[in-house]
């Protein structure tokens, strides 16, 4: 969806996380201004159903990313998505918390979309963000109430 007046991607390589349950109605309006604001030149996701599905398919719809999968080697919880740019790239599965750090790694920062209001120990959300935290990503948490802190 391509016209003058969109704006271009801005460079940044943007990390995603979130929730196998999906994003609330809030935390999709949030992303959705999130995702406008930054403009990624790359939005990667982990391919699970639930918030990556949903993250996948808003950036779809509202710029011209490159999306770059890193599924999970477990097939059950996977969404298989692929996307209508012909650049768009799937990495080869790995387990849940390899392919969280990859993300992480390949990114300049990350949203994150998880299902609780406050970080959780067992949980590859928040786990995730924690990974982030400690490579010093600015990391935008989407709340389920749709606050971004």
């Amino acid at each position: 969806m391509s016209t003058e007046n969109t704006p271009k991607p801005t460079g940044i390589r943007l990390g995603f996380t979130g929730t196998q349950r999906g994003m609330t109605p809030e935390q999709k309006h949030s992303f959705e201004s999130l995702i406008g604001e930054q403009m990624p030149i790359e939005f990667h996701h982990g391919d699970c159903i639930g918030a990556d599905s949903d993250a996948h398919d808003i950036v779809e719809t509202l710029d011209e990313s490159l999306i770059i999968i890193h599924p999970p080697s477990n097939d059950s919880k996977r969404a298989y998505k692929q996307g209508r740019n012909p650049l768009n790239y799937t990495h080869p599965a790995k387990p849940y918390l390899d392919r969280n750090k990859d993300i992480v790694e390949a990114t300049d920062s990350l949203i994150a979309c998880p299902g609780e209001g406050s970080e959780q120990l067992r949980s590859g959300t928040w786990s995730t963000v924690r990974y982030a935290r400690k490579l010093r990503r600015p990391i935008y948490v989407i709340l389920p109430d749709g606050r971004i802190v």
